[in-house]
């Protein structure tokens, strides 16, 4: 699948060992532009239908996060490329596909374009489509500890789970929340065999009550009762493949 691009890239050495990084490796990456600030780069963005945005962390003026913030809701995947780890988490929580580390191991970027290319295959292939979970029924029960004993739900009404610290938000198709001392990893196991998917580190939904999926660096789902739960991009994939 052919992938149009742009690197934003404020050092002109490192934009021309990622551009030829990616005309020898990446054939089915097709770079549009380049950009050294976030002015050039906000125009590239604007002026093009771009797939994804190879993004430099520290600018002139300014950095990604800046630029992703002037930018507002999008359709394309962003790779960070940096020098210094400690953006791992900023870019996680901007919902980068993925995250490269300088200088640029070319396994990473080969693995780096060959998850954003998928995304974009699984997201074109439900595009105006009907979703429809792969698995459509959910049966069982699931125990949700309490003082004085035990109460049983049907994981059918889950509509989703949410993290809050050691505990966990469950929401039900009663517009009823529970309140459950149990991490939401306990959750994600214990759900594991029925059609809930992990779309964020703070979030476990039922697949079933998806009525609609956001496409982007922001991209989100929203849920039967009008819920919208962010995805990172991390987990696109595996969200992707629960539909048919």
């Amino acid at each position: 699948m052919k992938l149009n691009s742009i690197i934003v890239e404020d050092e002109e050495i490192s934009r021309e060992i990622l551009r030829n990084y990616l005309n020898k490796y990446c054939p089915n990456v097709k770079v549009l532009g380049e950009a050294s600030n976030i002015e050039e780069a906000l125009v590239l963005i604007r002026n093009n239908e771009l797939d994804l945005v190879f993004l430099d962390v520290e600018m002139p003026h300014g950095n990604a996060f800046d630029l992703l913030d002037k930018v507002g809701d999008v359709d394309f995947e962003t790779v960070f490329v940096t020098a210094y780890n400690h953006y791992a988490i900023d870019a996680l929580n901007s919902h980068a596909s993925y995250y490269l580390m300088k200088p640029i191991s070319i396994d990473e970027l080969i693995k780096a374009v060959d998850y954003v290319a998928e995304i974009k295959i699984k997201e074109d292939a439900l595009q105006d489509q009907v979703l429809v979970p792969k698995t459509t029924t959910i049966n069982g029960k699931i125990t949700i500890p309490q003082l004085d004993g035990f109460e049983i739900i049907n994981t059918s009404d889950i509509l989703y789970c949410k993290a809050d610290d050691n505990y966990t938000e469950i929401y039900l198709n009663t517009n009823k929340k529970k309140l459950v001392s149990k991490t939401l990893k306990y959750f994600e196991d214990a759900l594991n065999d029925s059609s809930f998917a992990r779309v964020h580190k703070s979030y476990l939904v039922n697949v079933n009550e998806v009525v609609k999926y956001v496409k982007g660096k922001g991209g989100s789902v929203v849920l039967s009762n009008g819920k919208q739960i962010m995805v990172s991009a991390s987990k696109k994939s595996d969200l992707l493949s629960y539909f048919k």
